[in-house]
């Protein structure tokens, strides 16, 4: 990687409530600047600008694209159109950070990560649930050697409740609910079990909500060759609330129940981690969170010193090929498919 020594000019593709968590870490993070903004929305454009003043206005993408203003673009489009915004961006031989899932099929992730590759960009997904309070701590007793080695690990997200009328509800569009929060949840079931995949199973059920494409509920089982195994489960339909993390070790356990302070959105809040040991007692580990923007912070380093990052391509693009199997074992009523995952 070449040395560079001014700042990377960055670009926000789509300006969301995304759009403007990177603005803010952009605008909080050395070596930084944003330089452009692009959505339809002039009203979304105009916030963009309250905190990147000099910051140019786009309303078409390709356009910001061929501006020669962007060092990096930050793609938060729908998970339909992430494919196509980030090849037209590699190709123009800028760096790219994708909101997740990267793609909606490995073979598209490959294709990124080859162009990526020739081109000597980065590509990577902005698997910002890697970087939460809670989840950082779980890995951290789990590192330990506190609970012992994991061979048990649920996680839930979800409570019975209507699900909004937004892309995300799409099928089409967002893939699907395994696609949706599985590109959370599942990446960071492979970050704490990092064993080979034996086989994936899903199943989705679509019971009540008629007004959307995505599964009401949605349940994925990964079994490691190692007989280690985990579950995810999103759900619009559960009238009783898993806790969101469920971790059993040969020593002990770790339970993530969700904060009673957070309804309605009480995915927003940590979770609550009780340690469980092998003699009957128990306690509640304090949240150990990491410095703000890290990710954004890591980016710099990446492209500045070429020092490796926390989450790459190659992780979520297997993330992808795993949501891709549990969705194709869900058409046959969760029969077990062999993903086809990536080492290098």
């Amino acid at each position: 990687m070449s040395m560079k020594h001014s700042d990377i000019r960055v670009g926000l593709l789509a300006y969301g409530a995304i759009g403007h968590e990177h603005n803010l870490a952009v605008q909080n993070t050395n070596g930084l600047e944003l330089s452009a903004v692009c959505d339809t929305n002039p009203e979304r454009v105009a916030a963009a600008l309250a905190l990147a003043p000099r910051a140019t206005a786009f309303s078409d993408a390709t356009k910001m694209l061929d501006s020669g203003q962007l060092d990096l673009v930050v793609i938060s489009t729908p998970p339909n159109s992430h494919f196509q915004w980030a090849k037209e961006s590699l190709l123009r031989g800028i760096h790219v950070v994708l909101e997740k899932p990267m793609a909606l099929t490995a073979e598209q992730c490959d294709e990124l990560m080859e162009i990526a590759s020739t081109k000597k960009r980065m590509l990577v997904v902005y698997q910002n649930r890697r970087f939460d309070d809670d989840f950082v701590t779980l890995r951290q007793i789990i590192r330990s050697g506190e609970i012992g080695d994991v061979y048990h690990y649920d996680s839930f997200v979800g409570g019975y409740s209507r699900p909004c009328d937004y892309w995300h509800s799409n099928a089409e569009v967002s893939g699907g609910a395994i696609f949706d929060w599985g590109s959370h949840f599942l990446d960071q079931i492979l970050n704490i079990i990092p064993d080979d995949v034996a086989h994936v199973s899903g199943q989705n059920h679509k019971r009540i909500w008629t007004h959307a494409t995505n599964a009401d509920h949605a349940h994925v089982t990964v079994t490691f060759t190692t007989g280690k195994q985990a579950t995810f489960v999103h759900s619009d339909l559960a009238a009783a609330r898993k806790p969101k993390f469920y971790i059993l070790g040969t020593k002990g356990a770790i339970i993530g129940n969700w904060d009673p302070a957070g309804e309605p959105a009480v995915a927003d809040l940590p979770a609550i981690l009780t340690v469980h040991h092998t003699d009957g007692t128990s306690h509640v580990a304090p949240l150990q969170p990491l410095a703000p923007h890290e990710f954004h912070r890591s980016i710099v380093e990446y492209i500045n010193n070429g020092t490796p990052m926390e989450v790459n391509a190659l992780q979520s693009r297997n993330v992808v090929a795993i949501m891709q199997a549990a969705e194709q074992s869900a058409l046959h009523n969760a029969m077990p498919v062999v993903p086809v995952l990536r080492r290098s």
